[in-house]
């Protein structure tokens, strides 16, 4: 495990008492896979962080898990430092002895709208350079969404827009973090699942955000499974929904990630 950032932490709050973190789960692998966890913005679900980290490492995809902020902070701490880490990657790129440019980001639930924020918002100035880390290049080449929160409108999942905007935010900050709304031609391509029977973040938020891909005839796998629960992470509960990582293990090869 490594501290995110090496100074100065952007939005640092001293009272909270939390060092964002990244950790190694090295492979040999071209690409690598950035996980951020799921929780609402409010924790990190381990079976959705580290237990992922360690199967893509055991799959032979070098992994890093990032222990970002959540709750107390707000927008845009949680999008800083899913930043720093594709940069920190980037930036450690041949000491891991990977492809600079086979850089994803794979996200859970409100980790998932992490994953999708910096795919369509990397372009944004979201905190001043604090090292040379900081030069680095933030667009993740690919995205893999797990049930992701993308919508933060009609079908939003009401923790996770309060931890991230607060009690009452305003129409333009919903529509900044309604992420399929600023889908363009240079965002990365995804991997996509979901499960339609999805009580606590609807299937909807996926299908907008595939919409919006296809609009912009960006590749795209999409998996809707017709049944399990919200937060199933590798979904062994549910062999059916499992096979979600045998088909991201072949598009891993389809992608020559591997």
């Amino acid at each position: 495990m490594a501290r995110l950032w090496e100074g100065v932490v952007p939005y640092d709050n001293k009272e909270i008492d939390f060092v964002p973190s990244i950790t190694a789960y090295p492979a040999e692998s071209k690409g690598a896979v950035i996980v951020f966890a799921g929780g609402a913005y409010a924790m990190k679900a381990a079976h959705e962080g580290p237990v992922m980290g360690e199967w893509l490492q055991s799959i032979g995809i070098t992994a890093f898990v990032v222990d970002y902020r959540v709750a107390p902070y707000k927008h845009p701490a949680q999008i800083s430092d899913a930043m720093r880490a594709i940069r920190y990657v980037r930036f450690y790129a041949e000491k891991y002895g990977i492809d600079r440019d086979k850089v994803a980001v794979m996200g859970f639930s409100a980790g998932g709208h992490l994953a999708a924020s910096v795919s369509v918002h990397y372009d944004k100035e979201m905190y001043e350079p604090t090292d040379r880390i900081d030069k680095e290049d933030c667009r993740p080449n690919a995205s893999i969404l797990c049930y992701p929160v993308i919508d933060m409108g009609l079908f939003r999942h009401d923790g996770s827009r309060q931890n991230l905007l607060g009690e009452h935010p305003t129409e333009r900050m919903s529509e900044f973090m309604s992420l399929y709304k600023h889908v363009n031609e240079n965002t990365p391509e995804a991997f996509i699942w979901h499960t339609s029977t999805d009580q606590a973040v609807p299937v909807m938020n996926s299908l907008l955000y595939a919409q919006a891909l296809s609009a912009e005839n960006i590749p795209f796998e999409m998996h809707i499974y017709p049944l399990g629960h919200h937060g199933l992470g590798d979904a062994h509960e549910v062999p059916y929904v499992a096979k979600w990582q045998d088909d991201l293990r072949e598009w891993f090869k389809l992608k020559k990630w591997r």
